[in-house]
């Protein structure tokens, strides 16, 4: 995907959400306030896909001076946990966005749901039914065909209030009774035919307890609580589009006064080469096909955080791809593009070899140690500069040498000369083979005069190779990670399991891997451009024995040659 010119950039800042806003903004609606929610389900742990949504959110009404509140969506206790919620607010902070006081759960408003729908019962317009989940399903006909009513729907006022009153009381088994809005079964509207707002669920909620017995249906919680909360703005993804008219029916019911929040909709993000279902996620998680919700391979977050992402880039990320009204498929290389730029201008340099392949530099004298200088970032210039150990004996990547090497082969090979990054030119002189005939070292010499990677007499080298003192490194483990899918749309083949197109190779365990002594006081999540290799950052298995990183992304994109697999 290209990137984007600023001029494009402009047009996507000024997206349909923010025209609106100032439109109204313009007629002094709401009396000028702009106030946004982030309503997440605690569920399960974030993805991008919310990443977009929180930098929509929150961003969106920073730009106008207003507010967000932070909401949680409990109205399912048999799916929601402790655990999520902390996750979710540990993302939102990482993020770069701030709640303040105005933190919110569905579960705060169920004393005033629960009046609120005795309120619809007493107008009349809703009724308790006596039927099963399958069968109102069935009532609810089809978008060409309208439903047809319910045989419990003209139950009197005092019967529904005196039904309702016990399912509260826990009288009835789950599934026996429902509480059901009295709209308009013949709507061309599927959601407008007698919504279901209460269901009996007999599972204790996180928040209350055993208090509950009867839960009240997202689409009855969240407007309601949008209006107690003064929001102006709902912003939900594209897929509310068709509930919007039950949206605003329900706080027609409520409202008093001019005031109402308006709901808007955009598209939801999708990427190649990712699923995005929390309900997928989790069962990746929970058949150990990933290593938890923050499996540096997860779209999650949590995930993206671990492998090394910042908070900058997916920000930067969610401005480039903009806000539609048109469900599309985003690149996942874009989003690659922006941790690699965004690293780039702030991550410290540092040589690690990850397959390493010995060097004796016979010429060089015994026992010796020089300290070279290298830089710590070219990108900025205040970054400074570091020492580097180079001593007799060092590690190159295996990957660097070939013993007869193809015609366009520029790096190491018998009898050429290579530049060693801030050090010295070399010359491989011979190869040392082990009984199996496998390469253990080479003998080399090198150029003394050449310090700094320079020669005095001009002579030119086609090769720069990073390297490692093999008497002055730091030992560890780098994890290599890579796309967990295949096909761009795993999730996209109605006839086949999303979980056969994960790619075996997503994760590679590189045990003995050699880095220079800086890193030694690295701590977690701290990022690292290992020279030639890509980014990396400090994994939290870290310990004081041994440093594990993470290979957050090559220097370049170069999944094009594995499209083909």
């Amino acid at each position: 995907m290209s990137e984007k010119t600023p001029e494009k950039d402009a047009v996507v800042k000024k997206n349909f959400i923010r025209q609106i806003i100032e439109e109204e903004l313009k007629e002094g609606k709401n009396d000028g306030r702009v106030h946004t929610r982030f309503p997440p389900e605690p569920n399960g742990y974030l993805h991008i896909g919310h990443a977009k949504s929180i930098c929509l959110n929150f961003g969106t009404a920073q730009e106008y001076g207003g507010i967000t509140n932070l909401r949680f969506d409990d109205t399912n206790p048999s799916k929601e946990e402790t655990e999520y919620v902390e996750s979710i607010k540990k993302d939102v902070r990482w993020l770069g966005f701030d709640w303040g006081e105005r933190e919110y759960f569905s579960s705060d408003y169920f004393d005033n749901l629960y009046a609120f729908a005795v309120k619809l019962i007493k107008a009349d317009k809703a009724y308790v039914d006596d039927q099963d989940a399958e069968t109102i399903s069935a009532q609810k006909g089809t978008p060409t065909r309208p439903g047809f009513e319910s045989p419990h729907r003209e139950r009197s006022v005092e019967e529904n209030l005196d039904l309702f009153e016990r399912m509260r009381g826990g009288e009835f088994n789950e599934g026996e009774k429902v509480l059901r809005a009295k709209i308009d079964m013949a709507s061309p509207n599927m959601h407008m035919r007698d919504p279901i707002l209460y269901r009996i669920m007999k599972t204790p909620h996180h928040r209350t307890g055993d208090k509950w017995c009867i839960y009240p249906m997202y689409d009855f919680a969240h407007g309601q609580g949008d209006y107690w909360e003064g929001i102006t703005h709902s912003i939900c993804t594209l897929e509310f589009e068709v509930h919007r008219p039950l949206y605003n029916w329900f706080i027609d019911q409520l409202k008093e006064g001019e005031y109402r929040p308006r709901q808007i909709e955009f598209a939801r993000l999708n990427l190649t080469y990712t699923v995005m279902s929390k309900r997928k996620l989790l069962e990746l998680v929970k058949e150990n096909y990933v290593n938890g919700w923050d499996d540096p391979r997860m779209p999650t977050i949590s995930g993206l955080r671990r492998r090394g992402y910042t908070p900058e880039s997916i920000r930067n990320f969610a401005d480039r791809i903009g806000v539609t009204k048109v469900d599309g498929m985003i690149d996942v290389a874009l989003l690659e593009h922006s941790v690699r730029e965004d690293l780039n201008k702030k991550a410290q340099r540092v040589m690690g070899v990850l397959n390493p392949l010995k060097v004796v530099i016979t010429n060089y004298p015994e026992g010796q140690v020089e300290e070279l200088d290298a830089v710590n970032n070219p990108e900025n210039p205040d970054a400074g500069k570091r020492k580097v150990p180079f001593s007799k004996e060092i590690y190159i990547e295996r990957d660097d040498f070939m013993e007869d090497p193809p015609r366009k082969f520029f790096r190491l090979a018998p009898g050429r000369e290579v530049r060693l990054r801030y050090a010295y030119y070399l010359t491989c002189n011979e190869v040392i083979k082990d009984e199996s005939g496998e390469i253990t070292a080479l003998h080399c010499t090198y150029d003394p005069e050449t310090k700094g990677g320079n020669s005095p007499d001009g002579r030119k080298v086609k090769a720069t190779l990073h390297w490692v003192s093999a008497s002055n490194n730091v030992e560890a483990e780098v994890r290599l990670y890579d796309r967990l899918f295949l096909d761009e749309e795993p999730d996209g083949h109605k006839d086949r399991d999303f979980k056969e197109f994960l790619n075996p190779d997503s994760l590679t365990v590189l045990k003995k891997c050699y880095l220079e002594p800086f890193v030694k006081d690295a701590k977690p999540l701290d990022s690292f451009q290992f020279e030639r290799l890509g980014y990396f950052n400090v994994d939290p298995d870290s310990s004081t024995d041994q440093l594990v990183f993470n290979r957050t992304a090559p220097l370049r994109d170069n999944w094009s040659k594995f499209k083909g697999k």
